[in-house]
């Protein structure tokens, strides 16, 4: 259970020293930081669940949600998430692992994103389509064709079948969203190879 300094007061109010205990807490493995001010109850609650909690307003995308929707090979081990105007990337480390935040255009940021509930958490996660655009958007920009086929099926290492298996409306929709050499391209393989 996530609980807030200000929980945490309200629960030991009969405490003299309230930042003691809550110190004490962590020490002894009642309490895991998540950051500053935010804490977990549960040591074995999966670090997917946390991640909106960290930082926010935020999404799990990029290489993690890819991974989560079998479009790529790799475990993930990093919780990737999508945040806007903040200006900055952010990475943070805890108990529950490691967590990575990076912006995407604040146009493409609500669309095609999942709510789920687990427990008493709710995630938040990017249908692949969005998954991959954010994370064809934070790529090195490609110059050709050829260029975003290698980057697709042999450096993310992009799953064809799962890959022809894509909503392909979602992925022409939103690349109006980004300004993006990549996603262009993208769009143009789409329609030249999909799209008829």
């Amino acid at each position: 259970m996530i609980l807030t300094t200000l929980n945490l007061r309200e629960m030991y109010r009969e405490y003299t020293d309230i930042n003691g205990k809550i110190k004490r807490d962590v020490e002894n493995g009642i309490l895991f930081p998540l950051v500053r001010g935010i804490y977990e109850t549960n040591s074995k609650t999966d670090g997917f669940l946390l991640s909106s909690y960290i930082y926010g307003p935020s999404y799990l995308s990029f290489e993690y949600a890819l991974s989560f929707h079998n479009m790529i090979p790799e475990r993930v081990i990093v919780y990737t998430n999508a945040t806007f105007n903040k200006r900055k990337s952010k990475l943070y480390k805890n108990h529950f692992g490691s967590f990575a935040y990076r912006d995407v255009p604040k146009d493409a940021f609500p669309f095609f994103v999942q709510v789920f509930e687990q427990d008493t958490y709710a995630y938040f996660m990017a249908s692949p389509e969005k998954a991959l655009c954010d994370l064809l958007y934070i790529k090195k920009p490609v110059k050709s064709m050829k260029e975003l086929k290698a980057l697709l099926f042999e450096d993310i290492r992009i799953n064809r079948e799962t890959f022809n298996q894509l909503n392909f409306n979602d992925i022409i929709f939103l690349s109006n969203k980004y300004v993006s050499n990549n996603i262009k391209f993208l769009k143009k393989y789409i329609k030249s190879e999909y799209i008829r």
